[in-house]
């Protein structure tokens, strides 16, 4: 490459027809393959040097072209504070400790500052080892990788099961009104993830006992001790169904929890023997939670896990232990530029438990996490 450069340098007229050059090559950009694509457009610099008369440097151009996707793909980022990413803005966080890192897939809030409704269409992934230094993975997972939805990256979770990862997510159904759940699959936590099933998990029309269009929204997914995996979900009405081993078909009926004051985000988890059903409640949105001995209930109300977070009306939880330590991943509206209900970012603080199994209530911190060793 360094030798194909030096013969471009010996001609003083450079490329900055940008446009004419991708248009005859976009594989360009795709950051593979940079001498073979070298060789292609060998040709149309000459011609377009002769022809323009222009006098940029081709040499830095190719180099930093043709290496930014890939830059971008392997991006660290050290979270300073809260919130964890600031240089784009990610919302309804989903963390899952597979080996010796957590990963972290969030939705993608791309609603630009005059528009006041959700814009998101794929979902992000990062992982980390320590819960401060963050790698960037390329997007895993677009709404169009579904061909029956419409739109709507909305909240999701990822679990494992017998080497492959299953995504529940949230979308807009393309011919079923209203929301819906798709589920995707991938042999590594990072993806590609793909349609699993070609069509909806769970559309609209299965769930009757509230008459809005979105409540088939949230997925959190469960395996307990004895193998059964759990789906949870909901808007205004908690439903749940067990999951075949294939995780990709209910096995039974969908059924409600009865837990006051539901409105959304449901979270569940299991520790020490007791279940946590995490959810936000009422709006603006607070995270609250129950506890059950049992995953089919009675569960107990034990109220308020975490306050109305800044500058946001929604909220959405995920909760994970690593590495010896509880963590209470959330988000919020706080990043300085334009950031709001519409356009929110992923913090994460320390989640502590009582004697007893209770959680003691969320502090939201400007400071966030240390590093876990």
């Amino acid at each position: 490459m360094k030798e194909m450069l030096k013969n471009y340098k010996t001609h003083r007229n450079y490329l900055n027809f940008i446009p004419t050059l991708f248009y005859r090559h976009p594989e360009f950009i795709s950051g593979s393959n940079f001498k073979e694509m070298l060789k292609q457009v060998q040709h149309d610099v000459y011609f377009l040097n002769k022809k323009f008369k222009l006098f940029h440097s081709l040499g830095l151009f190719i180099f930093f072209s043709l290496n930014s996707a890939k830059a971008q793909e392997n991006k660290i980022i050290v979270s300073k504070g809260n919130p964890i990413i600031t240089d784009k803005y990610t919302a309804d966080p989903a963390a899952y400790v597979y080996g010796d890192s957590v990963y972290l897939y969030t939705g993608h809030d791309v609603a630009p500052k005059a528009k006041n409704t959700y814009e998101m269409h794929e979902w992000l992934c990062y992982s980390s080892a320590d819960m401060v230094t963050w790698k960037e993975h390329k997007s895993p997972l677009n709404t169009k990788d579904f061909a029956w939805a419409k739109d709507d990256a909305w909240a999701s979770q990822v679990i494992e099961r017998s080497g492959k990862f299953y995504w529940y997510v949230a979308i807009t159904h393309g011919t079923v009104h209203g929301k819906s759940i798709g589920v995707a699959v991938a042999d590594n936590p990072r993806g590609p993830f793909k349609d699993a099933i070609g069509k909806a998990l769970i559309t609209n029309d299965m769930t009757t006992d509230v008459k809005i269009s979105w409540d088939d929204i949230d997925p959190t997914v469960i395996i307990d001790d004895d193998g059964q995996a759990y789906l949870f979900w909901g808007n205004q009405k908690c439903y749940y169904a067990k999951l075949k081993k294939n995780m990709i078909e209910l096995d039974g009926p969908i059924q409600t929890v009865n837990v006051p004051e539901f409105t959304e985000a449901p979270w569940i988890h299991k520790r020490k023997g007791w279940y946590y059903l995490s959810y936000a409640s009422q709006f603006p949105e607070k995270i609250v939670y129950a506890m059950s001995r049992n995953i089919s209930g009675p569960w107990e109300y034990k109220g308020i896990l975490n306050e109305i977070a800044g500058n946001s009306n929604t909220n959405h939880q995920s909760i994970i232990d690593f590495k010896g330590k509880s963590y209470f991943i959330y988000h919020n509206g706080g990043i300085n530029t334009d950031g709001g209900s519409y356009r929110r970012s992923v913090c994460i603080d320390y989640l502590n438990y009582n004697s007893d199994g209770t959680m003691k209530r969320v502090i939201m911190t400007s400071e966030g996490v240390k590093k876990a060793k």
